[in-house]
């Protein structure tokens, strides 16, 4: 029997274990200890700003609607084509969503669009990078700079990406970043927020701390720490932390390899484009981090019968979101046209697997005979 091949399986160094036995030992398990300390600071360093590491990016996501005070009246827009989380921190605020399409021929949100939806309601556009690939941060700036809202990176899939020279996450008022086991650089469970603005630092840790300003107690700030404003529970446990430092550590390595894979894929797959059939485009300001390798075919029937072909042949191939709009919870509660190329995305859209270690020539291989065997 075939062994699988399967979509993603997270990366590995030699000191997960190391890292994780020796806070085992330390007796410090909870968070905000030294691993979360490292794992800040080697983040920090990586981005700018000040980073709070988080127990999920939907963390770092929720911080972000208490920080910018987020109430009913406010609105915020953001791709249709996103996960859930994206669109849940705010409305649990009390706020009203407004999505936005993809690009025809890209997944993030579609800039040409943007400005029919911004009203003087508009607190904050949350654009998302898909695959690891920058928007265009030249007419985002000259937006903000016109209608004066706050900017939120949603850089789930995005660490170790860039626009033009400058760090992902270093560019809006917050970013946030997903550390889950299906990313680059994972830890099991976790994330990040990034504050870029130094007056919302101390409001940020107290949110993050639970609404306390336990973070200024440890530090000695102060003699007691006391329930001071609105929070929850958001940060992570040093078991997470000290797994993440692990994969820091190895991040520089791990993006080239998976570089040269999704380059591997682009260059091997390139003839499907005379078939009708969308490959990832990079625009040239964006340097992304090859999240994700997929492939846009021309129809879903084309689609549902090259997955299942590729199940066939033990490959694990996944489409990915489904449409927030038209979701199930919210599509009754959709006011605005058909964002038809997030559909074609949600209906067309197949991700194939890129993880360390990966052999590409099989997979490759197989693609190949499907599509000749078409015509």
């Amino acid at each position: 029997m075939k062994e699988k091949i399967l979509f993603s399986k997270p990366y590995r160094s030699k000191n997960e274990a190391k890292f994780i036995e020796e806070v085992l030992l330390s007796g410090k398990t909870a968070g905000g200890g030294k691993f979360t300390q490292i794992a800040q600071q080697k983040i920090q360093n990586s981005i700018g700003g000040n980073c709070l590491l988080t127990n999920s990016c939907t963390a770092a996501l929720e911080i972000s609607a208490l920080l910018l005070n987020i109430k009913e009246g406010d609105e915020l827009i953001l791709p249709s084509y996103t996960f859930p989380s994206s669109a849940n921190a705010f409305l649990l605020r009390g706020a009203t969503i407004k999505f936005v399409d993809s690009q025809e021929n890209h997944p993030n949100m579609d800039l040409d669009h943007l400005e029919e939806l911004i009203t003087t309601k508009t607190k904050a556009i949350i654009p998302m990078y898909y695959g690891g690939v920058s928007s265009d941060w030249q007419r985002l700036k000259a937006l903000q700079e016109k209608y004066n809202f706050y900017i939120i990176e949603e850089a789930a899939q995005a660490y170790g990406a860039s626009y033009k020279s400058q760090p992902l996450g270093s560019l809006g008022d917050l970013a946030v970043f997903s550390f889950h086991e299906t990313k680059n650089i994972s830890c099991g469970e976790g994330g990040a927020l990034i504050v870029n603005k130094k007056e919302w630092i101390d409001s940020a840790e107290v949110i993050w701390e639970k609404g306390t300003n336990r973070a200024a107690f440890n530090r000695g700030e102060i003699d007691k720490y006391e329930w001071v404003a609105l929070g929850s529970s958001y940060v992570n446990s040093e078991f997470n932390a000290a797994y993440l430092v692990a994969q820091l550590e190895q991040s520089k390595t791990w993006l080239e390899e998976r570089k040269n894979q999704w380059n591997y894929y682009f260059e091997q797959l390139s003839f499907l484009k005379e078939k009708g059939i969308l490959l990832p485009q990079i625009p040239s300001f964006a340097n992304h981090n090859a999240h994700i390798f997929y492939l846009v075919l021309n129809s879903t029937e084309e689609l549902n019968a090259f997955k299942n072909y590729l199940s066939e042949q033990g490959i694990d191939a996944f489409t990915h979101y489904r449409c927030l709009h038209k979701s199930s919870y919210f599509k009754n509660k959709y006011i605005g046209k058909r964002l038809v190329n997030a559909e074609k995305y949600e209906d067309r859209l197949i991700r194939l697997p890129l993880h360390q270690g990966l052999c590409l020539d099989n997979i490759v291989s197989k693609i190949k005979n499907f599509f000749n065997e078409l015509n």
